[in-house]
């Protein structure tokens, strides 16, 4: 299958091209495309330097699938017309999401949605990819009426330009340029993206929305806080979930145990819980710290971590490429 990789210069991109050859990909031909100051540039993929492309180029190649990670003007700009000339584009950016006539896919919870007519595909927040993995099985079996979640979110998730702040902070380089309004390492930053006008950042909401819309359910209410730490492994989320119907905690840790792409790390007696460190390269989503919000009825705490740039990004993605070739919503090369 020809496989276009948009942004494959960029961080997540990279991690998109590691993906791919770790999980088998059958791709036959590999596009990576970028900007016009990148095209001719080299990428490595399965030990072999591969020349990135324009994007006009890219297209004229006919991929199958297109997997982006520029940005999202880029991809406003440019999905559609991947999308006209027949290759089915899978979104990195926040472009799409809320697009009522575009899908936005966590392949564990929703991926049965998808069609061989959507030819734009949203991969979620990677905050909210995470948190909903483990929400559906819970939310199969008890009805959730509410979430409270407060993030604990790597500086990878800001790009390279932010894992450079965080260690010239840490070796007192005083030259890189800052991409935080305040010092990162050693610090917390209660600020990701932009302040909106009802106090809450552009990614409070961002899990705000697209929690109901991947889960299917408009009713269930989500508040959040989301926080920059200096860690490079991934994000951690405190979830406490509200549900309509009681719950026995053993049962809530084999749902999880049997729920598609979720690792339970849950054995506090020997210091066991889910962690950055341990959860950085791996596609998984960890879960621990199960236990029972005894302030009120019918609610749960749990803590969630994941790579952001693997199952939060990267990963995600593909997996969708892996679900529509499964079951033969794309072609292996447009106009085959």
């Amino acid at each position: 299958m020809k496989i276009a990789v948009v942004g494959a210069t960029g961080l997540v991109g990279g991690e998109m091209l590691k993906v791919l050859e770790e999980r088998s990909f059958p791709v036959t031909e590999l596009i990576p495309v970028a900007s016009e100051r990148s095209v001719g540039k080299q990428v490595m993929f399965k030990g072999k330097p591969v020349t990135v492309v324009s994007y006009d180029e890219a297209i004229a190649r006919k991929p199958a699938i297109a997997i982006f990670s520029a940005g999202g003007s880029t991809s406003l700009e440019l999905a559609p017309r991947f999308a006209e000339a027949g290759i089915t584009v899978i979104d990195n950016s926040s472009a799409w999401r809320m697009d009522p006539s575009k899908k936005l896919v966590v392949p564990e919870v929703n991926a049965d949605t998808l069609t061989a007519a959507d030819k734009i595909i949203a991969n979620p927040n990677c905050s909210t990819i995470q948190m909903v993995v483990v929400l559906k099985p819970l939310h199969e079996k008890y009805g959730i009426k509410r979430v409270v979640v407060s993030t604990y979110q790597s500086v990878t998730g800001t790009g390279k330009a932010a894992v450079d702040q965080l260690f010239a902070e840490r070796n007192g380089d005083e030259s890189v340029a800052k991409v935080y309004p305040h010092p990162i390492d050693l610090n917390v930053l209660p600020h990701i993206d932009v302040f909106l006008d009802n106090g809450y950042t552009k990614e409070e909401m961002k899990m705000v929305k697209e929690t109901c819309k991947i889960m299917g359910d408009d009713s269930i209410r989500v508040t959040a806080t989301t926080v920059r730490i200096p860690t490079i492994g991934g994000h951690s989320e405190a979830v406490n979930i509200e549900f309509e119907r009681d719950f026995d905690l053993a049962e809530v840790t084999r749902l999880l145990s049997e729920a598609e792409g979720v690792v339970v790390q849950d054995d506090p007696a020997n210091k066991i819980y889910p962690m950055p460190l341990t959860a950085h390269g791996k596609d998984e989503v960890f879960v621990g710290r199960i236990r029972r919000d005894e302030s009120q009825p019918n609610t749960l705490n749990l803590w969630i971590v994941a790579d952001n740039l693997r199952k939060g990004a990267a990963t995600n993605a593909v997996q969708i490429a892996e679900y529509l070739m499964k079951h033969d919503l794309v072609e292996s090369e447009v106009g085959v």
